[in-house]
Parts: structure tokens; sequence; C-alpha cells
């Protein structure tokens, strides 16, 4: 038997899973990982800690399954985008990899976006400016880190850094390095006019080799098969940006379906063959691993990071209460409204999270119920302008840890009108990794070959059009408060 085994590096875990050809999982393990926030808006990661959680998770997931190292045939590595994983010249770990969500470069990309930067770049890059992009960080540390800015032999992202550390090769992985502002989306290469642009040139010999999906991009070394319980010799393939490996486990095929994931992000995405050059709107676009497409996406971190935040500070409620307590208030009635911007905004830089409407009469249940409706009115902003470019959209396809709320998915279905489907893969992270790792083995042709190949039961959720008529009122209030709240946040005190 062939087995396979995707990683998985998300912002609070890591996680190992492992798989027969054709998707079968034979089990998983996750271990937590710290953010580190030493300073306002900071979010950082220890790499010498990093590497040893994926190496410890590598060993729980062989240790659970009872699968010998040397039965696994490959291995792929998905993750988190952007942020900054630094090497130095010796290719040693250069300070603490930068999280996506880290804000430090908030009025470098303030001053971009007066200098209007974000028109430069689109028609070459098929990216907005945000601060947890590398080249927003870069800038940073150029600006106020010199000696680690001089001393960057490699720029990697997180499964970059991870493959780095199992096979001793440095390169760039496409799905993720494509939305790095450094790459040229048409020619497929990295772009000089862009460092010259963001005033960071001297980035550009510190670039690594960019490597396919599903390419292979090195091979276990002894060091590592030592650490991890793999066999010296086993090759890694390039991994997948996380929204690609969902997107792919969410069996996107056409434009009449899109792929909501909800975990510490808010993503919608979709898949197509083409760049549309006359919308009006900067969509993201990226590499996707099928050759000849692109993933197009809407992102922000306004998700359900909200509701464990506030589990943390003020409830001892299980999910299935919170469950309990939203579905027996009525639909759509509350006065009480939350903003899902603790970890990011999708409505303007600097933009914060809080309750709003809250009277006496309220209870525990109204905020928690104030935080479903939030989290799912920030996804609609990115809803509704994906269907702008997606518009036969009849489907979305929900995968992450919401998508096990049956109460929030009904209320997903309601507010948004449309059929909802949640695919029941347990890691689509783990799976789609994977999945790469079958591809570049040969067991399959490409990536498309092996998203057929593994089917998976769906479950389905209709919307109740009455309750959507309810929803849609108390988003377009949603839409209202966030637009006065944007003119307060843009106020000088």
């Amino acid at each position: 038997m062939n087995y396979y085994l995707g990683i998985d590096c998300g912002g609070t875990f890591v996680k190992a899973g492992i798989y027969d050809s054709q998707g079968k999982e034979y089990g998983s393990f996750r271990q937590g990982l710290d953010v580190i926030s030493e300073h306002s808006g900071w979010a950082e990661r220890d790499l010498d800690v990093l590497w040893e959680t994926c190496a410890s998770v590598i060993q729980g997931v062989l240790k659970q399954t009872q699968i010998d190292g040397s039965a696994i045939k490959g291995l792929g590595i998905s993750a988190q985008g952007k942020g900054l994983f630094l090497l130095d010249k010796n290719h040693r770990p250069l300070g603490r990899g930068i999280l996506s969500s880290d804000q430090r470069a908030l009025s470098i990309v303030k001053q971009w976006q007066k200098d209007d930067m974000p028109s430069k770049l689109y028609p070459l890059t098929r990216q907005t400016l945000w601060t947890g992009h590398p080249v927003s960080i870069l800038r940073w540390i150029k600006d106020n880190d010199p000696q680690r800015y001089h001393n960057i032999g490699a720029v990697l992202m997180s499964h970059d850094y991870l493959r780095f550390c199992l096979t001793g090769n440095v390169n760039c992985e496409e799905t993720n390095i494509s939305e790095s502002n450094l790459y040229n989306m048409a020619t497929g290469q990295y772009d000089e006019k862009l460092a010259q642009l963001l005033e960071i040139p001297e980035i550009l010999t510190a670039l690594p080799p960019v490597v396919g999906a599903s390419e292979v991009a090195g091979y276990i070394t002894a060091e590592a098969a030592q650490k991890t319980g793999l066999r010296e010799g086993t090759p890694v393939v390039g991994g997948l940006f996380d929204v690609v490996s969902t997107a792919i486990c969410a069996g996107l095929d056409d434009e009449s379906k899109l792929n909501v994931v909800l975990g510490t992000w808010s993503v919608v995405s979709g898949i197509t063959s083409h760049i549309d050059p006359n919308q009006t709107l900067p969509f993201v676009y990226g590499r996707y691993a099928q050759e000849g497409q692109f993933i197009v996406h809407e992102a922000s971190p306004t998700s359900a990071g909200n509701l464990e935040w506030f589990t943390k500070q003020w409830s001892q409620l299980n999910y299935q209460q919170i469950n309990q307590l939203v579905a027996d208030l009525p639909k759509a009635e509350s006065s009480v409204f939350f903003i899902p911007f603790l970890y990011g905004s999708n409505a303007g830089l600097g933009m914060q999270a809080g309750f709003y409407g809250m009277q006496a009469l309220h209870t525990q249940a109204h905020l928690l119920q104030a935080i479903y409706e939030g989290v799912l009115f920030s996804l609609m902003t990115h809803l509704d302008r994906m269907r702008i470019r997606f518009p036969d959209t009849k489907i979305l396809r929900v995968t992450g840890g919401p998508a096990k709320s049956e109460v929030w998915m009904q209320m997903l279905a309601d507010l948004s009108g449309l059929s909802i489907e949640i695919p029941q893969i347990e890691e689509t992270g783990c799976l789609g990794a994977a999945l790469m790792a079958m591809v570049g083995n040969g067991e399959y042709t490409d990536c498309q070959a092996a998203q057929s190949a593994v089917g998976k039961q769906i479950i389905s959720v209709q919307p109740d059009m009455t309750n959507h008529k309810k929803y849609q009122a108390k988003y377009a209030r949603y839409q209202a408060l966030v637009n006065s709240l944007k003119q307060f946040n843009e106020m000088q005190f």
C-alpha cells in the first residue's frame, strides 16, 4: 500500500494526515502553535519551534496510525499564505517568522495607498496591497531594521521554510509566491520593476527559484529523517497555499461554484481559466495547482477567531451549548451588532471590533448570536464582490470549523439565499497537500485527475427565503454601521 503524508501549517496549529491514493484518511495529528505578539499589531512565530512542531506532528501521526515511515511515498505541505519567513545568507533562520496577520507595516501601506501604488502594481501582479504581504513587511524591515534587511539570504513563506527544513533545498512554491506582489502574473516570473516600485530592489537576489505545487522540490535529508521518522530520500513536493488546498478538496471545477472557508480567515474563492480585464474591481488572482487555471479570492481575518476570543474571555460554554442558545433566538431580530475586526478588517485599514446596540434586556445568547451574524455579514462583503466576477454562482461549498455548526450553516444559507454544500472532509489542508504528493509521485497525471478521484460525501443546506429577507435587512444595517465607523476611524485625535 502506498501512503502519502499531508502537512497543514495554519495560524494556530500544525497538522499532519496520512492518506492512501484514493484519499482515504488513516489518521491525523495536530499540535498547537503560539503566536508571539510582543508589540501592538505584531504577530510572529519562532522558527525553531515551528520546525520542532512540524517534526513532532509527523512523528505523532506515524505513531498513531502505526504506519512505518518507509511506507510514505511522498509528502506535501499546505500553509497560510503571505507573511515572511527569512533565512540569512548562510541559510540559517533570520529572526522570527512574521505572520500574515501582522500589522506593523500599517503606516507604510497607508502611504502607498496615498501614493496610488496599488494602481501601479495591480496590472502586473493582480494583487491588492495590505500589511501581511511579504513586500509590506520587507519594506518595514528595510526602514526599521536595516541590519536584518542587509543579511537576508532567502525570502520564504511558512511552507517554504518547512520544506527547507525537510530537504535542505530553498524554493518558493508558486500558488503562494504568485500572490506576493513580487511575481508578474502574466509572465509567471519575478519582476524587477515591482521591487523597484516598492523601493526594495536589493531583495531580488534573495528570491529563490519557483517550484510548482506538485513538482518534486527535494528529498528528506538524513537529519530530517531522524527527527521525523520518515525515510531518507522520500520526495517532497512544492505544496500549496491553503486556500488552494481547500478549493481542491471542495471540488471547485467550474464558475458555478464558490468555496467559502471559515477559519481564522473568511475566504471566498473561485476557479477560472482567464483573467478578466474588464472588471472594475481589483480581484485578487493567484496561480492554481492545475496548469492554465487561476484562483480568484477575497479574504480577511474576520471569521471564527472572533468567537474563539469571546468564549475564552467570558464563556465556559461548549459549542453545542452555544449553537443551542443561538438557535433558540428569533432570526435576525436582535438590535445587537458585532463588528468582527479583532484581527483585521475588510472595511478599512486600522478598523477595530466592537458590539453595538446592546440594552439591558440582552443576554450572553444575544452577544453570541451577534458574533455568528457579524462573521457572516463580513463574509457577505466578500461574497457580494465575488458574485460580480462569478455571476453564475449557484452553490457555496463551505469548509472550516463553523461548517460543523448546523445553526451557522443554516444562517449562511438564509443570508446568502444560495444552496450550501459541506464536503465531509476533516482536514482539507492535509488532504490537498497529500494529493499534490500523489501527483508528484505519478499516482495521478495532474491536480484535476486527483481531485476527481477523491469523491467525498456532501451535506446540503437549503435557504429559507422568509429568513433571507430578514437577514438581508439586518445586513444592510450592518453595512450602514460599518460605513459610519469608517468615518470615525478616519478622524484624527
